[in-house]
């Protein structure tokens, strides 16, 4: 249980779970196509909500969508759609459930073409971290030109529900962009 009383990023509330993914996750370069798959899949499904209810759910989406295993979900059949419309410890969004079908199969030619998801994603940040130096949560943006140009990109591949915030938001929380302000004690 995390008690402490470090400075956090001003997006982290005193849940204890928020704290945990602060902590541990945000802003952590993933470099794992399965992990990659599974934040893409979460950030999805978190359009138009908060994070924290997408992270309340996430055991229950690892647990419907086959431990986010994207060579599963790729080829869920209808039957399975109306099952995953019926589980209440998810979002039941048939929009976005089904695009995390067809993004899957979208995600895995982009493996094919790339030879990794990881290697495609990366390549727009030259495969390091973008180390931003925000003062303050305000100065943290909801989408950049480069977000602008990965949604633009994977909206050509098929992929779905990945607009630009969508986007900016999986690169805070896979490493690609790194958004801790100032007096956080991960920046420090």
């Amino acid at each position: 249980m995390i008690t402490d009383d470090k400075p956090r990023c001003g997006w982290c509330t005193s849940s204890v779970l928020y704290k945990k993914y602060h902590d541990e996750e945000w802003g952590v370069p993933v470099y794992e196509d399965a992990t990659l798959f599974e934040f893409l899949l979460l950030e999805t499904f978190q359009a138009g909500l908060s994070w924290i209810t997408i992270l309340n759910k996430r055991e229950n989406f690892r647990a419907a969508f086959n431990q986010f295993d994207y060579k599963k979900t790729a080829f869920y059949t209808e039957n399975k759609i109306q099952e995953l419309l019926l589980d209440a410890g998810i979002i039941r969004n048939q929009l976005k459930i089904r695009a995390a079908v067809s993004n899957a199969t979208a995600f895995m030619k982009v493996q094919e073409e790339f030879g990794g998801f990881s290697k495609y994603i990366w390549e727009f940040t030259g495969g390091k971290p973008i180390q931003n130096n925000r003062q303050s949560l305000k100065e943290v943006p909801a989408t950049t030109p480069l977000s602008d140009k990965i949604s633009k990109d994977l909206k050509k591949r098929g992929f779905k529900f990945v607009g630009s915030t969508v986007v900016y938001a999986l690169m805070q929380a896979t490493g690609m962009v790194d958004d801790h302000v100032a007096d956080c004690w991960k920046k420090q």
